[in-house]
This record gives structure tokens, sequence and C-alpha cells, in this order.
């Protein structure tokens, strides 16, 4: 596992000290999910069918694979306490599914299997243990949208009239099972990228209909847009992403709102290069954003307008309960545990 190197934040005016405490995860799968429920319990997700699951905040994981998956990829992850998870797996046709477990991992209920050799299923959210929806690349022209509200009993793709076209080689990115956000009841985002723009996907009524509005975010590139996107509640959010065949690459790959995702500007200080995840810290002040990817870690107190380096390190997602319970995940097992505290900001000026 790769160590990352503590960091000293001068926070105003304030010494504070947060750095990354590297954990031991008992597995060397490529992880891209991670769920924070409270300060003892969270869950990962990865390569080969494999599932992770901590109860103590971290001192012990405990890895297992889900039963006749060990080939799939769990690109995500949703937990809601120590018994019940979802996992999504990302691939071609049927190597994208859906599982259920309600007992800690002991049974997985496969819930959803993709049947269409052209589907591909990125991401998901939950607005609640009853209610979620699951982001796909477009079919026909149209980004495929799932939902339920039945604890995914059932899952309903939207009607096509409910969702804007598709760009020419526009899709969603499965990096971290951060491309879609949600808050409140009916509010949902998720992002692109790929098209001639990385846009934002945006929705007010729990998923029925679908607007998208184009960001400052360049993408043409199959590898290049938006791969991220976080909400602190329907009006704050933060979009990250870059190439990342381009990693270091510095320019614009962080973008923020504050009208609900209608319009979006770039940060005035970016990230330190491409990054595949962001994470709204729970009960900070304005509130703090952390952004990861596979050269490093940043953070934002300011609502995402200016991005400041946190570590080094090689991460895929990121989560946090709250301030001193977040986690990061990347290659060969690495988990990672906010060590004290993720910074917290001051409310800037919304000019």
């Amino acid at each position: 596992m790769k160590r990352s190197v503590p960091i000293a934040i001068l926070l105003l005016a304030t010494q504070c000290f947060a750095q990354w405490a590297p954990q031991n995860s008992g597995t060397t799968s490529s992880l891209r999910g991670i769920s924070v429920v409270d300060g003892k319990i969270a869950w990962a997700s990865g390569t080969r069918g494999t599932y992770l699951r901590t109860t103590d905040g971290g001192e012990t994981w405990t890895p297992a694979q889900v039963a006749g998956a060990e080939t799939l990829d769990f690109r995500d992850v949703q937990a809601f306490d120590a018994s019940t998870a979802y996992l999504l797996a990302a691939g071609p046709g049927e190597a994208s599914r859906i599982f259920k477990t309600t007992d800690g991992g002991a049974h997985w209920t496969a819930q959803y299997a993709n049947h269409d050799p052209k589907g591909f299923l990125d991401c998901m959210a939950f607005w609640d243990a009853q209610h979620g929806i699951v982001v796909g690349d477009p079919v026909g022209g149209r980004f495929t949208v799932l939902l339920t509200s039945d604890g995914g009993a059932m899952w309903t793709a939207v009607p096509e009239r409910g969702m804007p076209a598709a760009l020419d080689g526009e899709g969603a990115f499965a990096a971290s099972g951060t491309c879609v956000a949600v808050a409140e009841k009916k509010y949902a985002w998720f992002v692109t990228g790929g098209g001639a723009v990385g846009r934002v996907f945006r929705t007010s009524d729990a998923g029925k209909t679908w607007t998208a509005v184009s960001t400052p975010f360049a993408a043409g590139k199959e590898g290049a847009g938006i791969f991220s996107v976080a909400f602190a509640d329907t009006d704050r959010g933060v979009i990250v992403g870059g190439d990342y065949k381009s990693p270091t690459v510095a320019n614009a790959n962080a973008a923020w709102t504050s009208d609900g995702g209608k319009t979006w500007k770039l940060a005035s200080e970016q990230p330190a290069g491409y990054r595949s995840a962001v994470a709204v810290v729970p009960n900070t002040q304005w509130p703090t954003m952390i952004a990861v990817g596979t050269t490093g870690s940043d953070y934002s107190i300011d609502g995402g307008r200016t991005w400041k380096h946190l570590a080094e390190g090689n991460f895929n997602a990121v989560a946090f309960a709250a301030p001193d319970a977040g986690y990061a995940v990347g290659p060969q097992g690495t988990i990672v545990r906010v060590a004290g505290s993720a910074p917290g900001g001051k409310r800037p000026s919304l000019k």
C-alpha cells in the first residue's frame, strides 16, 4: 500500500493538522467505491467482485466476494448501516448489475441485470434507503436512468421523452461511483464527458424529467470531461474531472455553482491535476470539499472557488460522513482515513 504524506493546513490563522492515515484493507483489488455511514461504519468495493466493511472506524476491514460475481467490477457502493448496502457493477452488457444485502454481506440479492449489449451502468445515489437512482451510458441516443422507490425491488427506466438527447461521443464515467448526486427528496444531478463539452444533467422532480447544462469543461476526447459531482444542498455544488490520460494537467478540472447547477464557473485556483471524485464534508461552515485523483488530493473551503493541495497519493474515490469520518480508496486495495479532522471553511462572498 502506498503511503500518503501528512500535511499541515493553515486555516483562518489557526494551525490545524489533517492527514490521510493508511489502513490495512486485506485485499489487493482495485477499489473505486466508498460509502461512509458514520464514524464507525463504512463500506468499500472494487474489482473481482470484492466488497469490504468496517464497523470499528477502519481499525479492521473485512474483505469478501459476492458469490457468483467474482468477475464483476463493483465501481460503486451505497450503505445505510452495518447491515444494508447496495453494490453496482459497471461493465458492458450483463456485466452491469445491482446487488443488495440486508445482513451485512452474508447474503446478496441480485436486483437488476442489464441485458442490452450496448448498455453500461456507471454510478448510483440514494435519497433514502427506499428511493435511489442509477445512471448509465446512452443507449439509442439518450442516457439510461433507472429509478427505484421500493429499496431496489424494482428499477424503472426514465422514459425517453424525459431525457435530452446525448451528444456524439458523450457518456458518463464509472471512475468512482460519483457521477451522480442527490439532494433532499427530488433533486439530482449527473455529469458527462466525451462529447464536445462536459455537461451537467439536472432534475427537480426526482428524475422524471431532465435538463442538460453546458459547462466550461472541455471534453471532445473519450477520457476527458466531468467525472464527479457533489452538492451540499439544492444550490451549492461542485464538479471535478479533466483528462485521465493527462493526469497532471490542471487548467479546467473544477467548477462550482450556487444556483442549483443552472450555471457553472471554473474555480479560480484549480486542483493539481485530473480528479476522479469529489465529496462534500458535512458539518463544515461553508462547506469544505475534498477532491481526489491519481496524482493526489485537494481541498476547498470556499464552496469550490479555490483549491489547495492536500496530499500526494493515488486515489479513485472519496466520501465523508463527518469532518473526522472520511475515507479515500484506490488501486491495490488502498484505503486511507482522515486523521484528525478535515478543514472547515468560512462562508465567502457569493459574487
